[in-house]
């Protein structure tokens, strides 16, 4: 029920006596605090089994609406935490203002279950990586694109171990370019595969995730599960597999080509990566950032974009790949580095340098 007066609104929301007041206040009131810092003009109070919040009628709608979303997830047994409670209240904001074109309920992105094993289960955590979920679903080839942290690998690997499990394909195939970001892999001590295996590690992370551990040696003698450099994929065909190519944006023209028409009968491709962070030597195009202009408009293939509000790393990572994005925007550089196609804006005291070395020239 809600009862109007000048420029407020106050509404009333009874929780279930099912439901313990616990489970949507938080331990401790942290879900009441998040709720209370988010709408900071409302007025927010709990009696017995009842929460009043008081303030702007559109904040007031909102509010309301939070508990509705809160009450559906709890009905499906899975507890709130103080990071859903957040998302949800930003899924809320972006379908009122219109933002991202269209939106599925939270309570419907927070409950997706993909993969459950050991006692956690994957979920998409926000609308973006939902319609990501989604796609991987409904298209052969899906690129997910965006910055670090925003659970393209991660995802994309849950849905290859459900493929997998279900039996809609026989082998998950993991591969990764290995291009150096800034250390020269000649250096590093041991075999060729010994110096690779580094980057890979993080595809074996995920996995150790999602499977139980003792079963990936088995399952990657078998075939079933293979790791591998993206140089191993040239001249194969790759049928009944889940595909998923990381780290996508550290791949040239041509290795994107050859990967891509490795696709075969009955098989999945998901790529991977971040155009922001191109680790190629200088003057070598990104095959991830050139593909999209190449296959747009393709049938069956889909790219779906992740931005900084997917992050679901610590709350900073978000704030500083936006910050990155601004200052490239206003330097014109890329990932903070030189402007494009022109050396490095030079300091005074960089100028003083040189000047001073000249002058101790003979």
């Amino acid at each position: 029920m809600t009862q109007t007066t000048t420029n407020q609104d106050t509404a009333r929301f009874a929780v279930p006596s099912k439901h313990p007041m616990v489970t949507v206040l938080g331990s401790g009131d942290s879900l009441l605090r998040v709720i209370e810092e988010a709408f900071p003009e409302t007025d927010i109070h709990v009696r017995g089994n009842e929460i009043t919040a008081t303030g702007a009628p559109d904040e007031v709608a909102l509010i309301q609406r939070l508990f509705d979303e809160m009450m559906l997830v709890l009905r499906t047994g899975q507890p709130m935490t103080e990071d859903a409670v957040e998302r949800t209240i930003s899924m809320l904001r972006k379908a009122e203002t219109g933002e991202g074109g269209g939106h599925a309920a939270p309570a419907e992105v927070l409950t997706q279950n993909i993969l459950s094993n050991r006692g956690r289960t994957i979920r998409p955590k926000t609308l973006n990586q939902k319609r990501y979920v989604d796609a991987i679903d409904q298209h052969t080839v899906v690129f997910g694109i965006g910055p670090a942290g925003t659970g393209k690998t991660y995802l994309a690997m849950a849905k290859a171990v459900q493929a997998l499990q279900s039996k809609q394909v026989n082998r998950i195939i993991l591969t990764r370019p290995a291009v150096e970001a800034g250390e020269r892999l000649g250096f590093l001590p041991g075999t060729l595969y010994e110096k690779i295996d580094p980057y890979l590690r993080p595809l074996y992370d995920a996995l150790h995730d999602m499977l139980d551990p003792d079963s990936i040696p088995r399952l990657m003698a078998a075939g079933t599960i293979e790791v591998a450099p993206l140089a191993y994929m040239r001249g194969r065909t790759l049928n009944d597999a889940f595909i998923i190519l990381d780290e996508a944006q550290n791949t040239n023209p041509e290795q994107m080509k050859m990967f891509l028409t490795r696709l075969g009968f009955e098989s999945q491709v998901v790529v991977t990566g971040d155009i922001t962070q191109v680790d190629l030597p200088g003057g070598t195009k990104s095959g991830l950032r050139q593909v999209r202009d190449i296959l747009d408009g393709v049938d069956d293939v889909h790219f779906a974009m992740l931005n900084s509000s997917d992050v679901v790393r610590h709350k900073l990572v978000g704030r500083i790949v936006d910050a990155y994005d601004r200052y490239d925007e206003q330097n014109g550089t890329e990932n903070g580095g030189t402007p494009e196609g022109g050396s490095r804006r030079r300091s005074g005291k960089d100028r003083a340098h040189d000047r001073a070395r000249g002058n101790g020239k003979r």
